[in-house]
C-alpha cells in the first residue's frame, strides 16, 4: 500500500496535532531541557551524558511537525525506516532469501518460477498450518508466518507498506511500544485465520501491517475533526485490502481483519509518544525484550524441525 502525497501530508499534520497537544500538557517546563531517565533530573536536551549521574542519554527524539519528516529522502517519495522497522524489513528479506534458496536446491513440487518459495519449504520454514498446530502443538507457527512470504510480489508490496507504514506508528508510540503492538497484532490475525480456516495454510506480514492501520485509526479517535479526517482515508484503504476476497487469488482475510481489529483496541487504549514514567519505560522495555525473545524462540522451534519429514 503506497500512501499518497496527500494522505502522508494528513499523517505528519496529525503527528504535529498530537505533538501540541502533549506539549500544551507541559508549558510550565523549558522545552530545551529534558528528564534523565535514571535520576529524573532536568538536564540539556542536547546533553549525551547527565551531568547529575553521568547516565549516558540516547539522542531526544525530534520533535515539532510540519514539512518532510527526517526519516524520508526525495521530497518524501522514499521512506526510510526507522530502528525497528529497519530490523523487521531485514528479517523478512533475510527468510525470503533462504526460502528461495531452498526452493531452487530441492526443486519442490510447486515451487514455480518467478521468485515464487514451494509449499513444503514455506512448511519446513514456519507457515501457519492448522493441523500441525492443533495436532503438532506447534503455536510458534503463528509468529514465523509473519515473516514468510510466497514470492516476489507478495513480499514486495508488504514490505512497502510496512516501508511506509512502520515509521509511522514507531514515531508515534515509540520503538519499545511498536515492537509489541507489531508482533501482538500479527499473531492475533493469524489466531483469527487460525479457527476461521482451521485446516487452510498461510504465510504474510499482511495480518500485522493491516494491524498497524488499525493502530494508527485507533489512535485517529483521540484527535477531533484533524484525526476524524485521517481515519476516514484509513478506512478506504483497509476497504480496499479487504476487496482482494474477491479475486481469483490466495488472501487471508481473517488474518486481515484480525490484526485489524487488535490494532484498533490497542491504538485506541495504549498512549501515543514515549513511556512518560521510569515503571512505564521499564514496562515497555521488558515487554519489548520478550517480543524479540518470542520471535527469537518461535524461529529456534522452527530450525530444530527444519529436516523432520512431511
Amino acid at each position: 500500500m503506497n500512501l499518497s502525497p496527500r494522505l502522508r501530508f494528513k499523517l505528519e499534520r496529525f503527528k504535529a496535532a498530537l505533538r501540541s497537544t502533549l506539549a500544551a500538557k507541559e508549558t510550565n517546563y523549558d522545552t530545551s531541557h529534558r528528564m534523565c531517565p535514571n535520576c529524573r533530573g532536568l538536564v540539556s536536551r542536547d546533553a549525551s551524558v547527565c551531568p547529575l549521574c553521568e547516565t549516558p542519554l540516547r539522542s531526544p527524539r525530534a520533535r515539532g511537525g510540519g514539512g518532510v519528516p527526517a526519516g524520508r529522502v526525495m521530497g518524501g517519495l522514499i521512506p526510510i525506516p526507522s530502528t525497528a522497522t529497519s530490523a523487521l524489513v531485514a528479517a523478512n528479506i533475510a527468510l525470503y532469501g533462504v526460502s528461495w534458496y531452498l526452493t531452487q536446491q530441492t526443486a519442490l513440487p510447486g515451487s514455480g518460477g518467478g521468485g515464487d518459495i514451494g509449499d513444503l519449504v514455506l512448511l519446513r520454514l514456519g507457515a501457519k498450518v492448522g493441523w500441525m498446530i492443533f495436532a503438532g502443538h506447534q503455536w510458534w507457527r503463528l509468529v514465523t508466518a509473519m515473516f514468510l512470504h510466497a514470492g516476489l510480489l507478495h513480499i514486495g508490496m508488504n514490505l512497502w507498506c510496512l516501508f511506509d507504514l512502520g515509521p509511522e506508528v514507531e514515531s508515534l508510540f515509540s520503538t519499545p511500544k511498536f515492537v509489541v503492538l507489531y508482533l501482538a497484532t500479527g499473531v492475533f490475525g493469524f489466531l483469527v485465520s487460525l479457527f476461521w480456516r482451521p485446516y487452510g495454510s498461510s504465510v504474510g506480514a499482511s495480518g500485522a501491517i493491516v494491524g498497524l492501520i488499525g493502530i494508527l485509526i485507533g489512535a485517529s479517535y483521540h484527535h477531533g475533526t484533524l484525526g476524524q479526517d485521517y481515519r476516514r482515508r484509513l478506512w478506504f484503504w483497509v476497504a480496499y485490502i479487504l476487496l482482494f476476497i474477491f479475486l481469483p487469488i490466495p488472501v487471508d482475510n481473517a488474518a486481515h481483519i484480525g490484526g485489524l481489529v487488535s490494532g484498533l483496541a490497542l491504538g485506541y487504549f495504549i498512549p501515543e509518544g514515549e513511556p512518560d514514567t521510569r515503571a512505564s519505560e521499564t514496562l515497555w522495555n521488558t515487554l519489548a525484550l520478550v517480543s524479540v525473545l518470542i520471535i527469537a524462540a518461535s524461529f529456534a522451534m522452527m530450525a530444530l524441525q527444519l529436516n523432520a519429514k512431511y
